[in-house]
């Protein structure tokens, strides 16, 4: 079994894929736009949606994610979970979540704790939360 996060975006897909790409060197591996759907699909052009993101496969380190703008539903929230980013050390870690806490929204500083030398939590400007962490020593 694999699990693969999918995150949904309201029209800021590409914005995020950039912004993903300068701060964490995140690779699109594939993407594709809705004015890019076979015309088998029955999806009819729409100038408001042609542009955006049907589909992203993106590299984050040795995780894919993929993304999307969400044209099916009338508003995207991004509740109830987090991505959960691991650093190989506090440096790194605290470096990533600074970059991604530009224009977002600090919910926990990046500091020690008792599980980790480096832990924090943020929601980027894209409304994603992300928790960064370096992992626990062995």
């Amino acid at each position: 079994m694999h699990i693969q996060p999918y995150v949904f975006f309201d029209g800021q897909c590409e914005e995020a894929l950039r912004f993903y790409g300068e701060k964490l060197g995140a690779q699109v591996l594939f993407q594709m736009r809705y004015k890019d759907a076979p015309p088998d699909t029955g999806r009819e052009a729409d100038p408001k949606t042609d542009d955006m993101i049907m589909h992203a496969s993106v590299k984050f380190g040795e995780a894919i994610v993929m993304m999307s703008d969400d044209c099916m539903s009338e508003s995207v929230t991004h509740t109830g979970f987090n991505l959960s980013l691991h650093a190989d050390n506090a440096a790194d870690a605290e470096k990533y979540f600074n970059a991604l806490a530009e224009g977002g929204q600090i919910r926990l500083p990046f500091q020690a704790t008792f599980w980790s030398k480096g832990f924090g939590m943020l929601t980027d400007r894209f409304g994603i939360g992300w928790m960064v962490s370096v992992p626990e020593e062995h």
